[in-house]
């Protein structure tokens, strides 16, 4: 009423539900606005939907998460967002992903996070921040000694912002996960993968690096490898969607006989081939017994690979989590992965591949299983953060919510 403006039907609705949790005596409450939500009807936020409703939380104790995500706030609703982050001292977690802000926005968010000393989790997810915003994200983490989690992803990062994250990060301590995926790099020099190796020789305390669609390739890998000699932190990288093939599996191979801290390695959409296959394969029966989640979707590989990792499930007691669908599958894959689940091996919550019997014949069909299932969206009906669908978040929780 103070802003003579029309009430949006979706927040009321939802604040009204904050509110009878409150008289139940809950605290700690994320409270969800996702605009893509469609069990219920939804009017989407704009900027101005969001000063009233940065005015209303300014002063909530109750709230500590707010999810806008898949809405129409801009840069102008940036600078609302940057001033209850200045005055709401509850709030650890912020998702802004897919909204229309600029590097301006970025900017603002990122002044904002100089002082504030209680928000744990920020997503800026497919928000063009761009280099310019990018780089005030960099320079934030220089002063900022509390945020755990900073999702970059799909942001339009570059070059030049990439190296700076990975200058900072030699630094900062608090930062345990950090998403870089989809930067837009020129050339094909590697730069990125080079400083962010250096970056981990020297970095303890970052536990989940994402960086998927980054160019590697095989002497990106190295790098990468030659500083998981010396890292003792990092337990989840993802290195999905490059063009890393069979050379670069010897060398991580090799680094896996001797790391015992990763956990989760997401290989997806890469070209490993049998060899490459062949390589972990070796490795995961006979040297390493840390890793528990490992993802080769779409990787080119035929029977020969997938029956080899099959076959080192069977003396690896560690390993509990396989992703193999988009590979060429023979009979031979079928009924190896077809008996591992059988003998209670494999789970089948652990895998994105269900066996079924046609003529008496075993074939193997997709189920929605995986490392990461839920990161562009959430279901709409059961729960969002099932182990099954987001295996790689489950084995390695960083913070509270996805």
């Amino acid at each position: 009423m103070e802003n003579s403006q029309r009430v949006n039907d979706f927040i009321l609705q939802k604040l009204k539900g904050v509110d009878e949790e409150i008289e139940k005596g809950s605290r700690g409450i994320t409270l969800n606005l996702a605009g893509n939500n469609h069990s219920m009807p939804v009017e989407r936020l704009t900027n101005e939907d969001f000063l009233i409703l940065s005015k209303t939380l300014e002063k909530n104790p109750y709230i500590n998460g707010l999810d806008v995500r898949y809405n129409l706030i801009s840069d102008a609703g940036l600078y609302y967002a940057a001033k209850l982050l200045q005055k709401q001292h509850s709030l650890i977690y912020l998702n802004l992903m897919f909204n229309d802000i600029g590097p301006k926005g970025g900017e603002l968010i990122a002044k904002a996070l100089h002082k504030n000393t209680t928000l744990k989790y920020l997503r800026m997810t497919g928000n063009k921040v761009e280099n310019k915003g990018g780089m005030c994200f960099a320079a934030m983490l220089q002063m900022n000694s509390s945020l755990e989690k900073l999702d970059l992803g799909d942001t339009d990062l570059g070059m030049q912002s990439v190296i700076a994250f990975a200058t900072v990060l030699t630094q900062n301590q608090t930062i345990k996960a950090i998403n870089l995926n989809r930067p837009i790099l020129y050339g094909e020099q590697e730069e990125s993968t080079v400083h962010l190796g250096h970056m981990l020789k020297e970095n303890h305390s970052l536990i989940t690096l994402h960086m998927s669609k980054h160019n590697v390739k095989n002497s990106g890998l190295k790098q990468l490898c030659d500083a998981l000699y010396l890292n003792r932190s990092l337990r989840y990288l993802d290195v999905s969607c490059n063009k890393i093939t069979h050379d670069g599996m010897v060398f991580l191979a090799d680094v896996l006989k001797s790391n015992t801290t990763l956990e989760v390695i997401d290989l997806s959409f890469n070209r490993i081939e049998n060899a490459g296959a062949n390589s972990l394969s070796e490795t995961l029966a006979s040297h390493n017994r840390s890793l528990k989640a490992l993802s080769i979707v779409s990787n080119n590989i035929e029977g020969e690979g997938l029956v080899a990792l099959s076959q080192s499930m069977k003396t690896n007691p560690t390993l509990s989590n396989i992703c193999i669908w988009g590979n060429k599958f023979d009979e031979a894959t079928c009924v190896a992965y077809s008996n591992l689940i059988k003998m209670g091996r494999l789970k089948p919550d652990d895998t994105d591949v269900q066996p079924y019997e046609v003529d008496g014949r075993v074939y193997l069909s997709e189920v929605s299983n995986g490392l990461k299932r839920h990161y562009y969206w959430t279901p709409t009906y059961g729960e969002a953060s099932s182990h099954s669908s987001n295996a790689g978040f489950s084995l390695v929780p960083v913070g509270q919510q996805l």
